[in-house]
């Protein structure tokens, strides 16, 4: 971490002094009471601190942040064109994800954002995904943010309780974050702490009508009302299935209900899959932007392993055996990917791709990077 553009004003030694221990105990040296400031002196000091405060304030020069070593200073970290409206511009989005490191250090989080820089349309921080504890999900995203990667923030309900996510969610606003995807979290059972105590004080429907209230009210959920405003772009989290006769979207229609604008939904590798899925959903009058979730499979172990381990995880069996006759599994995992996203292209609804690669994300960048020109259906 480094302090560019501006540096702390000197303070005189007058100033200093006010504030030197010996003084604000009373007990000062015969030295230092030789030097020390009337009352008078003081009160004109702390009234320059103060005012000098306030014009920090006002002009927000302060510019202690991470960066990426880009040779350049970031003079406006805010995108060109939101992921908001990247979606409404009928483009073919792609969206990534990135799980924090188990670090204290910025550094090794912008190493792992920074080949996604420029080719994901906006990137996804988890928040201590496989209940294990990585970087918190807030500063992560407020770190790709201030280096010029659009983040989209993950939030779950269950480590905190309604205080603390109320709280979470006004310094993300705060913080100039606007994308969110709010989820439950995985069970704690299953992550490497086993006994931490899960919270779940709100479920992500109760989560939601609070980020909503905050964005279109300003206010928390005891009508209290909140200064500033919450810009927040929020997305629903949802799974395709091969639609059986009768089925509605009755959960997702709910999240859409609240206040969700987009959706962004776990693995389906599977084409046709999707493309009766959009249709019924189409049937439904549901028609906000749909990211599909894919991966740039590695191998066909990690292939069963997803579809085993991972909830609603859509692998087709074709997949895996062409993973597994493969002489080179990780590049012809990367081309069925690509494959897949042309044919998602070209489906009524899909908005475009959310690509995650678990324990593989340096393939996500190359994925990318080969897709680049895609165009969405209309």
């Amino acid at each position: 971490m480094r302090c560019s553009r501006f540096a702390p004003r000197r303070i005189s030694a007058r100033v200093a002094a006010i504030g030197t221990p010996a003084l604000s105990r009373g007990t000062a040296s015969t030295q230092s009471s030789a030097i020390a400031p009337s009352a008078s002196s003081r009160l004109r000091a702390i009234e320059g601190i103060r005012a000098s405060l306030r014009v920090g304030r006002a002009r927000a020069k302060w510019d202690c942040r991470p960066r990426l070593e880009t040779g350049r200073e970031l003079e406006n970290n805010d995108p060109v064109e939101t992921l908001k409206e990247k979606l409404q511009s009928g483009r073919f989005v792609v969206t990534a994800e990135i799980a924090p490191p188990v670090s204290c250090a910025a550094a090794d989080l912008l190493a792992k954002a920074a080949p996604l820089k420029g080719l994901a349309d906006a990137v996804n921080v988890t928040d201590g995904a496989g209940a294990r504890a990585h970087m918190g999900s807030v500063a992560a995203a407020a770190i790709l943010l201030q280096n010029g990667i659009e983040p989209i923030l993950q939030l779950t309900c269950r480590d905190r309780n309604r205080i603390a996510l109320q709280s979470e969610l006004m310094g993300a606003a705060a913080l100039g974050i606007r994308n969110l995807l709010l989820l439950k979290g995985d069970d704690p059972k299953q992550g490497d702490q086993p006994d931490a105590k899960p919270v779940f004080d709100y479920d992500t429907a109760a989560l939601t009508a609070v980020a909503v209230a905050l964005r279109d009210k300003g206010e928390l959920p005891t009508g209290r009302k909140v200064g500033g405003k919450a810009e927040f772009f929020i997305a629903a989290a949802d799974v395709p299935i091969d639609p059986p006769a009768g089925w509605e979207p009755k959960s997702l229609a709910a999240k859409l209900a609240a206040g969700c604008e987009f959706v962004q939904t776990q693995f389906c590798m599977d084409a046709n899959v999707v493309r009766r899925y959009m249709a019924r959903l189409a049937e439904h009058g549901i028609k906000v932007p749909f990211l599909i979730g894919i991966s740039p499979l590695r191998s066909a172990k990690s292939a069963r392993w997803m579809r085993e381990k991972l909830y609603g995880t859509i692998i087709p069996d074709t997949a895996v055996e062409r993973l597994e006759a493969a002489s080179d599994p990780a590049a012809e995992g990367r081309k069925l990917c690509l494959e897949l996203m042309r044919e998602l292209a070209a489906i009524s609804g899909v908005a475009g791709v959310h690509i995650m690669a678990p324990s593989n994300e340096a393939a996500i960048a190359d994925v990318i990077r080969d897709a680049a020109g895609l165009k969405r259906a209309k």
